[in-house]
């Protein structure tokens, strides 16, 4: 996510954190290069100005100059003009305490509206919503089943009327559906074109009108720059939204859509979407992706997903096999299932404060995962529970089974013989209290 800009800003704040001192002309010089950064990712000029603006008051205030870590207090200062510059605190998305929730989803044709509306059902199913996905959309082909196949795959109900080109009365019958079936959330998918017309705009308006929904979200692909700032406010200003959804920060984003959008329109972002995957949905916090684009990860993101993933049982579980050394394949194949729901392993481990930059060129392979897991599955359940009977023929069969070399399963088994000597000995140091603390990290 941003890895290029993320990049730049570390080379950037790298020069002035080796400074002996800080004076008005290194400062100056690093408010430059962080200028040429936010310009070259295609931040809005006027947006850009004003954050160096800003930051430059801060930066030369005496407090800052005569400072004994003079390089740790500036990145201070960005890391908080950033966080402001994204939106301060964040934004959560309203819901009707008593009545339906609507949320309605604008935006142009292209930016993953679709796809976005179902990543929100489901993250709202998980939180005990009752949803309804309505197809609105009647211009593009395939839109309405493109929607009924992702409602397939969350087990959530789509409303459409397949002869109908009326959005708004699609709009108006869902909720009566939605009364009528007690469901207490409804998301509809609107219709985009590939540029701005009256024509969307007049429609979109409309169907606000008549469903007066409690929450409106403009959805913006996070690859088209400023082209995606200045659509966001031509809807803003026909349509009058609540929030920003930023799509895409997987792809070839420079960044300057997520820093410059919320300066230019004044509505919060609310989530952030990366893959096509219906689980890559975020709730957008703009200290954490601050903390990113400094290099400096977002441990709470990566607990809140480990968090998500994590059943309580089970750590207990693992936790009372961790500390009787009983630790097995089982156990192994289960952690590897359960960090392949996280996401990818280079998003994993790029939360990791100090790791991002280190991992830039890294090959970090997914398929890595499959190879392994494919390997446990093709043990027996003995074998698995007791790796020690493991011997040439039974390696052999494995390999076979699973259609690995011999290389990998001997690789895979010295790999686990050598972390369940590294927990015996840190058991044995701890005096038997274990090596790992779940509730320490909040994992429960």
């Amino acid at each position: 996510m941003l890895e290029e800009l993320t990049e730049k800003f570390e080379r950037v704040l790298k020069k002035v954190t080796g400074q002996g001192r800080l004076t008005e002309e290194n400062i100056s010089e690093t408010l430059r290069e962080i200028r040429r950064v936010l310009l070259d990712a295609d931040v809005n000029y006027k947006v850009a100005k004003q954050f160096i603006e800003d930051v430059k008051v801060k930066a030369l205030g005496k407090e800052v100059l005569t400072s004994i870590t003079p390089g740790q207090l500036i990145t201070k200062i960005i890391y908080d003009e950033l966080t402001r510059l994204l939106g301060g605190n964040g934004a959560e998305i309203k819901l009707n305490p008593s009545g339906i929730t609507t949320i309605m989803l604008i935006g142009l044709q292209g930016c993953g509206k679709t796809t976005f509306s179902a990543k929100l059902a489901r993250l709202l199913k998980s939180k005990k919503r009752d949803v309804l996905l309505v197809a609105a959309d009647v211009y593009r082909p395939a839109a309405v089943n493109q929607l009924k196949i992702l409602g397939k795959q969350i087990d959530v109900p789509v409303f459409s009327i397949d002869d109908s080109k009326d959005p708004v009365k699609i709009a108006e019958d869902a909720l009566e559906y939605a009364r009528q079936n007690k469901l207490n959330t409804v998301i509809i998918d609107t219709a985009g074109r590939l540029h701005i017309d009256e024509e969307m705009m007049r429609e979109a308006a409309a169907i606000k009108a008549k469903v007066n929904p409690t929450e409106t979200l403009f959805v913006v692909d996070s690859m088209t720059g400023q082209d995606a700032v200045n659509s966001a406010k031509a809807f803003h200003e026909k349509v009058d939204f609540d929030g920003i959804v930023i799509t895409k920060l997987d792809g070839d984003s420079r960044g300057g859509c997520v820093l410059s959008i919320r300066a230019v329109v004044d509505r919060p972002v609310k989530f952030v979407s990366a893959g096509e995957k219906l689980d890559s949905i975020e709730v957008f916090y703009p200290d954490r992706l601050a903390s990113r684009i400094l290099g400096k990860g977002d441990i709470v993101s990566l607990v809140e997903k480990a968090q998500q993933q994590v059943d309580e049982k089970e750590a207990e579980e693992l936790q009372k096999k961790l500390m009787a050394n009983k630790f097995d394949f089982d156990d192994f194949l289960k952690q590897i299932k359960m960090l392949k729901k996280m996401g990818s392993l280079k998003s994993i481990i790029s939360m990791i404060p100090g790791v991002g930059s280190a991992i830039k060129n890294a090959d970090i392979d997914d398929k890595q995962l499959v190879k392994v897991e494919s390997i446990i599955q093709s043990m027996t359940k003995e074998e698995r529970r007791n790796p020690k009977i493991l011997n040439g023929s039974r390696r052999k069969r494995i390999a076979r089974g699973s259609g690995n070399t011999i290389q990998d399963v001997n690789r895979l088994i010295k790999q686990f013989n050598e972390m369940q000597k590294m927990i015996k000995m840190i058991n044995k140091q701890s005096g038997g209290r274990g090596m790992l603390n779940l509730k320490k990290f909040g994992l429960n």
